[in-house]
């Protein structure tokens, strides 16, 4: 099944990492600290957390404010985590020899993770655009 956004596309942008060599558990522990804070304050917090999961999320947070500032023309100054979200992945499994001949297995598990930027301003110049409306039709009345 195909899942169809209906939130407004034109002031989201985003950006998908699969595969990445992570717990889904740890990788969740850094995006609950990022989730809808503007763009600033994610890189200082993710700069000075002492995760692993810390530098994956930061390369996808700045292609993500990338794909804003250069496909949206957005400015970067205006961005906030509207959404973050982390999935499991596949897991690679190996086999680690053991002595006489004995094999046991070796379970990677990966992860895919998603951020979504939004544009704060032009949310903000939309419901500055309703409310005139509005007011015009009430004089109208």
């Amino acid at each position: 099944m195909i899942k169809k956004r209906k939130a407004n596309r034109y002031t989201e942008v985003y950006a998908l990492g699969q595969h990445i060599c992570m717990s889904a558990h740890k990788a969740r522990r850094v995006i609950d600290q990022i989730r809808g804070r503007s763009y600033e304050e994610t890189l200082m917090i993710l700069e000075l957390m002492p995760y692993r999961a810390c530098y994956a999320i930061l390369k996808l947070v700045y292609s993500a404010a990338a794909n804003a500032t250069h496909n949206k023309g957005f400015n970067k100054t205006s961005l906030i985590i509207s959404k973050a979200e982390v999935n499991e992945g596949t897991t690679v499994k190996k086999l680690k020899p053991r002595a006489r001949g004995r094999s046991y297995p070796i379970k990677r598990s990966t992860c895919h993770i998603t951020i979504v930027l939004k544009d704060i301003s032009l949310d903000e110049e939309e419901e500055i655009d309703k409310t005139k409306s509005y007011k015009l039709e009430l004089r109208n009345i």
